[in-house]
């Protein structure tokens, strides 16, 4: 039965309103993205690393200021460390990207965040994936999930040397992929905060030029009782 209340309720707005904006949202926060924030957002803070007992074995090593800095090439440095690590066997990931860190002077808190990209979820499709890698390159048929077959333990042998190779590929070009990623969206963001600060810039000059044509115009008109 349709009454006054009915009629008087607004209707719903359709779906395909409500997409549109939430694209244009979607894009706002893309085209306000600044990587250094980003970065700094997911990085552990200092005392979470340096108070671990295990960092004791880098004994003064670890508090190189150099290791704690991040810019450009100490964050994309530091992601190609951690997806390189990602690819290796699932033991002691914090105490190598730190270690790794050292050796390439690279943002360490960044590198030990980024090793959780390997974790309990992610681990299996990734080694399955490296499987599948090193199969095609050994020329051996990879074995699908036969419950019966990946259970056995003998069986376990013949994957080693196909899956050893596959991590190793997988290793390298994760590897190289976080790097250039990295230094692409580090580049693009920087040119974009750059082209923002210019534009704010020109149109604060605009408007203090705008401001001055109009308090000299105010200046140079006579008032009305010079006037007669």
């Amino acid at each position: 039965m349709i009454t006054a209340g009915t009629l008087a309720r607004p209707l719903p707005p359709d779906d395909h309103v409500k997409k549109p904006l939430k694209a244009k949202n979607l894009l706002t926060r893309i085209s306000q993205l600044n990587v250094r924030k980003l970065l700094k957002r997911i990085m552990p803070h200092p005392s979470v690393i340096l108070d671990n007992r295990y960092m004791a074995v880098f004994g003064k090593r670890i508090h190189d200021p150099n290791l704690w800095y991040l810019n450009r090439r100490s964050a994309s440095g530091a992601v190609a460390v951690a997806c390189f690590i990602c690819y290796m066997p699932p033991a002691g990931h914090m105490l190598s990207a730190v270690a790794l860190s050292m050796v390439f002077r690279v943002n360490l808190p960044l590198a030990v965040a980024m090793v959780w990209i390997s974790n309990p979820v992610t681990i299996p499709p990734m080694f399955y994936f490296a499987y599948a890698v090193g199969s095609w390159m050994t020329g051996v048929a990879p074995k699908g999930f036969d419950l019966d077959f990946w259970t056995t333990p003998h069986n376990w042998l013949g994957v080693l040397t196909p899956l050893g190779i596959g991590m190793v590929v997988c290793a390298f070009a994760f590897a190289a992929v976080g790097y250039y990623a990295t230094q692409a969206l580090w580049r693009w963001s920087l040119r974009r905060e750059i082209a923002q600060r210019r534009s704010r810039y020109l149109e604060m000059r605009t408007q203090a030029v705008a401001a001055a044509l109009v308090s000299e115009s105010v200046v140079s008109t006579p008032s009305s009782s010079r006037q007669t």
